[in-house]
């Protein structure tokens, strides 16, 4: 597999392309919150407009490109990020940079997320065999590591330290080193070719919907991924939130707190190349889940006097990046074995569209509880309704996955 140039090539892009859109996940809100003084509901709508994209084109682009080359998509939309995080540059040192600048920022860069991600999905699957995905997804899923690890510490600390124009600037180099790498990539990408004249977008669509929902498996992942991409949101707006006004922690110590968790999310993906096998697919995706959502219960319990404060924190996005990597690489493993070829960008847009399709109303939902509740109360809230994902998945087939992932292959008449 790493002596593929191909698959290096789409390696270093996705990890540059992770660095920037990290980058830029922490640069928006610490400025609207650090800079503009924006209250809870304000960063509850800019957190739900950069999210909305997932909800309003997930299955659109899907279908969109199942047909089409990943590798241009990939380009095209990395160039896309890199034009409106640089006029979002250029617009803070014209003295311009308001919220409605970073809400349309917010919105594209959102939105061509969401081509970026199905896109490179499906490219992994064009480039290797099955029995590579595993290791493949692992690969892919250390470069988001090393954009969780690498684009908090870094944002947080240009937005404390410089401008958010700078700030932005250093996303938008991130995703031209992206477009340089993937624009490489040689080799030529076979298409699942359809007999006759092609079918429609929405009735590539409706296949898609139709394949997921026909799948217990593949349900049981959109349902646990609703549930937790709903509570996440909720929980990551007021924890941005919480840290700085009732933690009093500066800019830079929250951006290095929340880059704590591209360490665990780099063991994560380690292990999940080794205790799949070993103990089983579903007592793993149950046992990491429970322990990554469960972690955030303890964060409304910290006091900005403790000397623990800072260190449990740390401590608390390990956990959470190590058990949500594991979850991760995991179920894409099986939602990339159980579906055929030509379904692939499909598959994983639909699961896109259930899951992070609840976000914006999550990250609305925290805003408001932050504002009636208070920001210890909402957080506490919040982080029990995580809980969620895990119970779903424990009264679910996945849980009962064994150890050999050939064993949720598909199933007769389905394409290998």
């Amino acid at each position: 597999m790493w002596r593929d140039r191909d698959f290096r090539r789409l390696w270093m892009g996705q990890t540059a392309s992770q660095l920037g859109e990290h980058t830029s996940l922490v640069v928006l809100p610490l400025f609207a919150v650090l800079t503009l003084g924006v209250g809870a509901g304000q960063l509850g709508v800019l957190r739900a407009v950069g999210q909305t994209p997932v909800l309003l084109l997930s299955l659109f682009a899907g279908a969109w490109v199942d047909g089409r080359r990943a590798r241009t998509v990939m380009v095209l939309t990395d160039a896309g990020r890199a034009l409106a995080l640089a006029a979002a540059a250029l617009s803070g040192l014209l003295g311009l940079l308001g919220l409605p600048t970073l809400y349309m920022a917010a919105f594209t860069v959102g939105a061509l997320s969401v081509f970026f991600d199905v896109a490179y999905q499906a490219s992994l699957v064009r480039l290797l065999e099955r029995d590579q995905l595993v290791r493949g997804n692992s690969a892919l899923e250390g470069s988001r590591s090393a954009g969780q690890i690498g684009g908090p510490a870094l944002g947080g600390a240009l937005v404390s330290l410089l401008s958010a124009p700078v700030a932005a600037a250093s996303g938008a180099l991130f995703f031209v080193c992206s477009v340089l790498s993937v624009g490489r990539i040689c080799r030529t990408e076979s298409l699942p070719q359809s007999p006759g004249r092609p079918p429609r977008v929405w009735h590539r669509v409706h296949e898609g919907l139709r394949f997921v929902a026909g799948d217990a498996r593949l349900r049981t992942v959109c349902l646990a991924s609703a549930a937790f991409q709903f509570s996440l949101a909720a929980v990551t707006t007021v924890y941005l939130l919480f840290l700085p006004r009732e933690l009093h922690l500066s800019g830079t110590v929250v951006g290095l707190t929340l880059a704590a968790t591209g360490p665990g999310a780099l063991l994560g993906s380690l292990l999940a190349a080794r205790l799949p096998r070993r103990f089983g697919h579903g007592v793993v995706l149950v046992s990491a889940a429970v322990a990554a959502d469960g972690v955030f219960l303890c964060v409304p319990t910290l006091h900005a006097s403790s000397a623990v404060t800072v260190p449990a924190l740390l401590a608390v996005n390990v956990v959470f990046g190590t058990g949500g990597q594991l979850v991760n690489v995991t179920v894409m493993a099986i939602r990339q074995a159980v579906t055929p070829d030509g379904m692939q960008g499909r598959a994983a847009a639909t699961i896109m569209f259930v899951g992070m399709g609840s976000a914006p109303l999550g990250s609305l939902l925290g805003g408001h509880l932050a504002q009636e509740w208070g920001l210890r109360t909402g957080l506490l809230a919040t982080a029990a309704g995580m809980m969620l994902s895990p119970v779903l998945m424990a009264v679910s087939p996945l849980a009962r996955l064994g150890r050999v992932l050939a064993a949720v292959r598909p199933g007769p008449g389905k394409e290998a």
